[in-house]
């Protein structure tokens, strides 16, 4: 599992919108950090409010600079519809093939909610050079990062 002071694996996907566009990492890196947040599934309880939570920081965010993705192995569709749903204003990566999930050491099977392969919640902040500079990866996938840790690691990025 990646941590403060790798490389961030790199990774290519499809963007959470019904257009199905291409994402590739590489492409957001060097202008300023960019912060993955990796969780379960949209719909869910938890991860409706880790993402709400992000959108309510995204001004801080992006006034220091910073790209927010969320990432899980729902498909395009499934996340075009939560993310209109909750008026997410960062776009959601859709790795159903689960490259990323799997480059991060993420994966994880959640049976009571049919999910297997999903994504464990885990935030990663990334600077210009692709080297992780936070990382927190939860203990249980119900847990939430610590957003003011996380915009204080924005900021030092």
């Amino acid at each position: 599992m990646p941590s403060t002071g790798d490389s961030a694996p790199t990774f290519t996907a499809t963007l959470g919108t019904s257009d199905h566009e291409d994402f590739a990492l590489d492409d957001h890196l060097g202008d300023g950090p960019v912060v993955l947040a990796f969780f379960p599934g949209a719909f869910t309880p938890p991860c409706t409010n880790e993402m709400v939570s992000l959108q309510d920081h995204l001004d801080e965010f992006e006034d220091a600079g910073a790209t927010v993705f969320g990432v899980s192995a729902d498909s395009p569709f499934c996340q075009d519809a939560f993310s209109d749903e909750h008026g997410l204003e960062f776009d959601l990566v859709s790795d159903t093939a689960g490259d990323a999930i799997r480059a991060y050491d993420l994966a994880i099977d959640l049976p009571d909610l049919g999910l297997y392969g999903a994504a464990n919640r885990a935030v990663y902040v990334l600077d210009d050079d692709g080297e992780i500079t936070h990382s927190w990866v939860a203990d249980d996938p119900t847990n939430e990062p610590d957003y003011g840790a996380l915009l204080d690691a924005v900021q030092a990025a």
